[in-house]
């Protein structure tokens, strides 16, 4: 989930093809995630992760990570399996705890944050067009939160809704870091995901009681998660970036929370809302305005 530059090689509907199935794929995410409901949050993510290892193991290699200095070995093995621990969970729990369709559409904020926090991190400051996204895209965030709060009816849904927007925060500096990295994550990533998978085995045996495998349906969702949108996708949206343009092959991504909160419609599991779709357009416009 993180943009990698590379000339074009290949013809470009191989990069918008392998784009559309990423798409698609992270679309289907929070649908899944409201089949495995039965499972407990923290249990769902270590299943997801492990099926996500499994999923991209025929990308590892070797990487000499160890050339890179203490620092580096540090935020590689370390603090990106608990950013990727941290956004797969917190994504998890903000839809139990707000509806699913406006939990995922928040999440989907972190490009606009992404570029922010690479804006910042290469300039020292923020640009214009920048903080103009930032504030468009977060617009249409406070157009499904605002008017339920002045009316007193967010509830407990305003744990879930900040879980979300943790979650998006997680993927944001996840992504800078992959993109800051001097090595490539890539060839890593079923390692990551597996230590990942590991910390949130432990954070559920701690806080949920004892581990045990999801059963019928849950498990089958699970495993669809980690294969689909965090294993088969990851992949498919590195090939996207490497064979494609960027800028165009990255406009697709835009698409994740329209298609995404149409399939929990479409599935009965959201209620269609004028102010749903009309979120969705501000997030989308506000993640093309800060790309540019």
């Amino acid at each position: 989930m993180h943009p990698v530059h590379a000339p074009v090689i290949f013809p470009r509907w191989y990069s918008i093809g392998a784009a559309l199935v990423a798409v698609m794929l992270w679309s289907a995410a929070p649908l899944l995630a409201e089949f495995a409901k039965a499972t407990p949050p923290l249990q769902l993510t270590a299943v997801t992760l492990l099926a996500g290892a499994l999923a991209t193991l025929p990308l590892s290699r070797r990487v000499n990570v160890a050339a890179s200095g203490f620092g580096w070995q540090f935020s590689i093995w370390v603090g990106v399996p608990l950013l990727i621990f941290g956004a797969v969970s917190t994504y998890f729990i903000g839809m139990r705890l707000a509806p699913a369709a406006e939990a995922a559409l928040i999440t989907y904020t972190w490009p606009v944050l992404f570029v922010l926090l690479t804006q910042w991190s290469r300039f020292g400051r923020l640009r214009l067009a920048g903080a103009l996204g930032a504030l468009i895209a977060f617009s249409g965030a406070a157009l499904l939160l605002v008017p339920q709060a002045i009316s007193g009816g967010l509830g407990g849904a305003t744990t879930g809704y900040a879980l979300a927007l943790l979650a998006a925060f997680c993927w944001a500096i996840y992504s800078w870091l992959s993109q800051a990295a001097p090595v490539a994550l890539t060839p890593i990533l079923p390692r990551l995901l597996l230590v990942a998978s590991a910390i949130a085995s432990g954070a559920s045996l701690l806080l949920e009681g004892r581990i045990a495998l999801p059963s019928g349906e849950a498990l089958l969702a699970g495993i669809a998660l980690g294969l689909g949108p965090y294993g088969i996708a990851m992949v498919a949206w590195d090939k996207a970036l490497r064979w494609g343009h960027t800028s165009l092959v990255g406009s697709l991504a835009y698409g994740v929370p329209i298609l995404a909160a149409l399939l929990l419609v479409l599935a009965g599991m959201s209620v269609l809302d004028w102010r749903l779709p009309a979120a969705a357009v501000l997030v989308i416009a506000g993640c093309i305005k800060a790309g540019r």
